[in-house]
């Protein structure tokens, strides 16, 4: 029934559908999870747009998986269906691994056409190309391979819900604000929203050539395009998605000029980047894949560019997930960590809001534009809740500090990270007892606010819930590795004793955490203490992460890594997130018994660090192994916990995030841990450190290493089973340390 005529911010006039809300659940800290969730998907992004489609590249009607064309937090197409003759193409193959661009290839069921003639299956081919850049880019080829002219029909269906993505993702809603009538008026569509914040929100569909016609209705439009094509004949068509929020103006370019752009924008990245070639093609294929997806992830945001975490659920800017890629990634890039550093300071917490678990000096968990975080629903204006965020930002500020050298970057760090220093003394230890705890304000916020932020997630072995303030084992081994990466740049800068204080807090801090947190019995430490100060008990990959922050005793890491690398931890495929043995366990669950990359890789680096080589390198090839089982060779944000069983392949998680920031940054991380590279260029040195390489890698070659600014291009190989290197090329002022050897290669400046 129509109430109402609303006018766009430029004028226009819609009128308004009546609708009820859509009422959902909202997990905590979780996607929601759907049964019969299809394994593949095309995904193609660029900024803060992305399309996210079924394998055949449509957006079936009342799918329940989250597909959409999204941009700002809302998804601006819900419905895009093509049919031919009143039928649903056939797909023949479809990808979307250039990461921008999406190809798919149709062609037609048995059918009769318009004209009433019989035409055979297979032998219309339809091709569609997708981009995005601002706006979503289709061009559509029909071809007829038939020898008799064909007359076609083709139809399709365009909608929009313009869904809060937290309502995608399931948060329940009782008012929504007023879905307008689609409008056609003979150049675009216009499919429109009007949000209880006010803000008006429309999808602008344009057509070349024009449709034969454009029906509208409460649920969207049908598209319909009539014409003859000759024998061996082609036709093309192109359609344009523009998503604007309220005043926005958006031009359209071709589609070949947009094509164009981004293969210039990837290419200037690669050549940007280091270009790692090892003499094993499966694994220089992973390398490119996460090379291109980090691309595809560095998003431009009104904040500033930062590394969304993933798609399709968290394309905006995140603490937690952009820091680590960041650090992950830093000898293939330092773009990602300068933009990501200078992003996250400029939003660093200045009040305390408990709204928003903000506290000054703290670093953002996540922010959003959605109509639900405009309307104060939920506190991502941004949202401060995350307990891990602060101390990796000081680990990645010191580690870009060590890669670059950059004196006039670590002199704008200083307030920033002198502010971060005071929020984990004052705030973060509220109670004064040497640990950083969490505890929720916000009544919207997350319970948990560790990268193990889901339901159930911080629990006895019993599984008995940990109740907050909790204080988790790897922010511990974070803030001991941030002090002391933080006391090198305070003495570079000639703040001696302002560093002298970070090492004996970081040392009085180790010495505490060994003799607290350490489960005699289990060989392991405890994933958190309790509100109560009791060790939580449960085996979890949490305690990995405290050989990354080298928080471990020797001794200790030498249990540690052992009992990692027991059944009930390690699946065969990597280390899982909850041992077996804990009440809760179950391998399909987000954070109880699957397995991550990107903690895994935080683990492996931790193993190299303590000399656990053996163990590092069985589980980067267990990655490995399981990276070839997936799409492109695309490590997805987890999978299931499930054993490893031949020729069985892993078993994916049904909605993970894919790609996924520090799953493509894994391997990265995984590399340098292996090869022993550690920078140093404020002293002008690069220390290889003891270095070595899997049975399935010989030769890993290296062009374009930056160390300040100094570029080396170096080459690693297996000889004797030990791992050799030599410098092939040299710029710049820098001295090669082998530590293994003990001696050094002096790399002077050309």
């Amino acid at each position: 029934m129509l109430e109402k005529k609303v006018k766009s911010p430029h004028g226009e006039e819609f009128e308004v559908i009546s609708s009820e809300a859509i009422i959902r659940i909202l997990n905590e800290g979780v996607p929601f999870i759907a049964a019969g969730v299809e394994v593949k998907k095309l995904v193609v992004k660029e900024g803060e747009v992305f399309l996210y489609t079924n394998s055949e590249g449509s957006l079936p009607r009342g799918n329940p998986l989250g597909l959409g064309f999204y941009y700002k937090d809302t998804r601006f197409l819900s419905v895009y269906e093509m049919y031919m003759q009143g039928k649903k193409p056939l797909l023949l193959s479809s990808s979307a691994e250039l990461d921008y661009r999406a190809f798919i290839e149709l062609t037609n069921a048995d059918m009769v056409d318009l004209a009433g003639v019989v035409v055979p299956q297979e032998t219309i081919n339809i091709r569609r190309l997708r981009a995005t850049k601002d706006n979503l880019y289709e061009q559509i080829r029909i071809k007829n391979y038939n020898l008799f002219p064909v007359s076609l029909e083709l139809q399709f269906l365009v909608g929009s819900d313009f869904f809060d993505l937290f309502e995608v993702r399931g948060l329940r809603r009782l008012k929504r604000g007023q879905i307008l009538k689609p409008k056609y008026d003979g150049r675009a569509l216009s499919l429109a929203y009007l949000g209880l914040d006010d803000v008006f929100r429309q999808t602008r569909v344009e057509f070349k050539p024009r449709p034969a016609s454009v029906a509208t209705g409460p649920e969207g439009a049908q598209v319909t395009y009539t014409f003859t094509l000759k024998p061996h004949e082609a036709r093309t068509l192109n359609i344009f998605f523009k998503p604007i929020v309220g005043t926005e103006r958006k031009r359209t370019a071709s589609f070949n000029s947009v094509a164009t752009e981004l293969r210039r924008s990837y290419d200037e990245w690669d050549s940007g980047s280091l270009n790692i070639t090892t003499d094993n093609e499966m694994f220089n294929e992973v390398m490119e894949r996460g090379k291109k997806d980090v691309r595809q992830l560095l998003t431009p945001t009104p904040m500033g560019t930062m590394m969304a975490a993933g798609i399709p659920w968290f394309v905006a800017p995140f603490g937690r997930d952009s820091i680590i890629t960041a650090i992950e990634t830093l000898m293939l890039s330092d773009i990602p960590a300068f933009e990501t550093s200078k992003t996250l300071a400029s939003m660093q917490g200045k009040s305390v809001d408990g709204w928003r678990d903000e506290e000054p000096g703290k670093i953002l968990h996540e922010y959003r534009q959605g109509e639900l975080t405009n309307l104060g629903e939920v506190p991502h204006t941004p949202y401060y809740g995350t307990v891990d965020s602060t101390p990796l930002f000081l680990i990645m500020v010191s580690q870009l500090f060590k890669w670059t050298g950059d004196e006039s970057f670590i002199n704008t760090m200083i307030d920033p990270m002198d502010k971060a220093l005071n929020w984990i003394s004052e705030y973060g230890d509220a109670d004064g007892d040497f640990f950083v705890e969490y505890i929720r304000k916000s009544p919207r916020g997350l319970i948990h606010q560790g990268w193990k932020d889901s339901g159930g997630s911080i629990c006895f072995k019993d599984s008995s819930p940990a109740v907050p303030p909790i204080a988790l084992a790897e922010v511990q081994a974070y803030i001991h590795a941030a002090k002391n990466g933080l006391s090198e740049v305070y003495d570079f800068l000639g703040y001696d004793e302002k560093a002298e204080q970070l090492r004996e807090e970081a040392k009085a801090l180790k010495k505490l955490f060994n003799e607290t947190f350490w489960l005699e019995a289990d060989k392991c430490y405890a994933l958190a203490l309790d509100k109560e100060k009791r060790p939580v008990d449960a085996i979890t990959s949490n305690a990995g992460h405290c050989l990354f922050g080298e928080i471990a005793d020797p001794k200790k890491a030498r249990q540690l890594v052992a009992r990692l690398m027991q059944p009930d931890m390690f699946s065969g495929w990597g280390i899982r997130t909850l041992s077996k043995t804990s009440a809760n366990y179950n391998p399909m669950q987000y954070h109880c018994g699957t397995v991550w990359p990107h903690d895994n890789a935080i683990i492996i680096a931790g193993m190299k660090k303590y000399g656990f080589k053996e163990a590092a390198v069985k589980l980067a090839g267990c990655l490995f192994d399981a990276a070839m089982w997936f799409d492109d060779q695309r490590l997805p944000e987890l999978f299931c916990g499930f054993s490893r069983r031949v020729p069985h392949p892993p078993v994916a998680y049904p909605v993970s995030c894919s790609p996924q920031a520090w799953a493509a940054g894994s391997f990265f991380l995984i590399l340098q841990s292996l090869l022993g590279i550690e920078p140093d260029a404020p002293k002008k040195q690069l220390k290889i450190i003891d270095p070595v390489m899997p049975l399935w890698l010989n030769e890993v070659r290296m062009e374009g290493l930056k160390i300040g600014k100094a570029r080396l291009n170096i080459e690693f190989y297996r000889k004797d089973d030990k791992v050799t290197y030599k410098v092939t090329k040299k710029q710049g002022d820098i001295t090669v340390v082998d530590e293994r050897k003990q001696g050094s290669e002096e790399v002077r400046k050309r």
